[in-house]
Formats: C-alpha cells, sequence, structure tokens
C-alpha cells in the first residue's frame, strides 16, 4: 500500500478533502494510506513548534525539533528498503509538474512537510534527503495548500486509483494539453458541437483530439510542445 504522510500545524486543512472524492476512494479501497502528524502532538513541556530567527527579522520560523522527531520516527518504523520522498513545498524548488507527481506515486511512501509562517530552519535540508516543490509564483500562508494539491496529484495515478483510460487522454500525458469536450445538449445559444463528435465514427473522432490536442497547447502553452515529441509532428 503506499503511503502518504503530512507533517503540519494544521492537520483540520486536509481532512475534508482527504475524505472526498478519488482520495476518499483510495483509502477505502486500500491503495493509499494517508497519515497526520500534528507538530503540536511533538512538543514536549515549555517547547513552541516556532520561534523568532536568529539575526533578527519579521515573522517566526518553525523549529527544526518537532519535525526531526516525525521524520525519525517514520525512517525507524519503515521497512529498510523503502522508497520514499520527503518534500517540502517552498518556493526555492522547481515548480511542480505532472512529473513529479508521476515519479512520487512510484515510490513506497511520500512525505509532505509543511511549512508556515517565514518557513523551516534551513537544517531540515541538511539533515534529511528534501526535495523542495513550488506551486507557482506566488506567496501563500503554508504548505498546506500546494500540499494537497502534491497529494491529489499523485494519489489519482496509484494503481487503481482511476479507471486506466482515464489517464491515456488528459493533459500533459502525451506533454500537451487535453483536447475540448463537450457534452448535452449539442446546441446551446447558437454554439454547435463539432459535428465529428456526433457522427460515430470513432477514427475520425480520435483524429479530430489529437489535432485540437496540438491547436490548443500550441496556442496556450507552446512552451510544451518544445519540450515533447508529438510523434515526429513539427509545432505549428
Amino acid at each position: 500500500m503506499f503511503s502518504i504522510d503530512l507533517v503540519t500545524l494544521f492537520p483540520e486543512v486536509f481532512a475534508p478533502f482527504v475524505g472526498l472524492s478519488i482520495v476518499g476512494r483510495a483509502i477505502e479501497a486500500g491503495i493509499v494510506d494517508v497519515r497526520y502528524h500534528h507538530l503540536l502532538d511533538e512538543l514536549t513541556e515549555g517547547e513552541r513548534a516556532d520561534d523568532a530567527p536568529f539575526g533578527g527579522g519579521p515573522g517566526m520560523v518553525l523549529r527544526i525539533e518537532p519535525i526531526a522527531r516525525v521524520l525519525d520516527r517514520i525512517a525507524g518504523q519503515a521497512a529498510a528498503n523503502e522508497r520514499r520522498a520527503i518534500v517540502v513545498p517552498s518556493p526555492s524548488g522547481p515548480q511542480f509538474t505532472q512529473a513529479h507527481a508521476q515519479l512520487w506515486s512510484e515510490l513506497d511512501r511520500l512525505v509532505i512537510v509543511c511549512g508556515h509562517y517565514e518557513g523551516i530552519d534551513d537544517r531540515l535540508s541538511q539533515l534529511y534527503a528534501v526535495e523542495e516543490c513550488s506551486l507557482g509564483d506566488f506567496v501563500l500562508t503554508g504548505g498546506e495548500i500546494p500540499a494537497l494539491a502534491f497529494l491529489d496529484a499523485t494519489v489519482r495515478l496509484l494503481t487503481g486509483a482511476l479507471r486506466p483510460e482515464s489517464l491515456e487522454d488528459e493533459s500533459f500525458t502525451a506533454g500537451t494539453l487535453d483536447y475540448p469536450s463537450f457534452t448535452r445538449p449539442a446546441s446551446f445559444r447558437g454554439i454547435d458541437v463539432p459535428a465529428v463528435l456526433l457522427s460515430g465514427d470513432h477514427a475520425k473522432i480520435a483524429a479530430w483530439r489529437r489535432e485540437q490536442s496540438r491547436l490548443r497547447t500550441a496556442a496556450r502553452r507552446r512552451d510544451l510542445l518544445e519540450n515533447a515529441s508529438l510523434q515526429g509532428e513539427e509545432a505549428p
């Protein structure tokens, strides 16, 4: 079973989401186990989870000791050959992509350490093999929102979480954006669904979708075309 450990000051942020949708079904099916490690539970008497930064400055910094206790316990209880990643949401890391989710889904365990305030004592990355990963070039209050994105994108790739065909034709699977989708009614406010989708000709539909995926990617995310092989096709 794949394991996800969430190290956080605010475990209540995760519970409503984790209990719903694909993640919740994956937990019920025994595909993934999600555990919360509340940093306040790791404190000894008189300890704080955060403290003022050395050198002065605004804000507070998460202390290394309670986080280290959690990570040491996780490692101590894990199998000797367990494949795991310790991920810290951080603007200092590379931007999160589908490739990260795919790589993490092939491990045995994903540990996500959520920072807060002015961040985490930098000795964390010196003591543990930490991967920093950014959700984007903007500032959030804490690491819980990126952690939810990392969790969701990874869990849906686990075997059994979704039907295999659901993963075949979606954005980024082939390095491109997904094709446009339509459903009933066939006409709405003068806009008709493309006729090919109503034709019943599956070969023509597949060809239309491939072309629309290519055109949409070229128009909206041309950078993806520069990094992907489109089965010998050249970018428009």
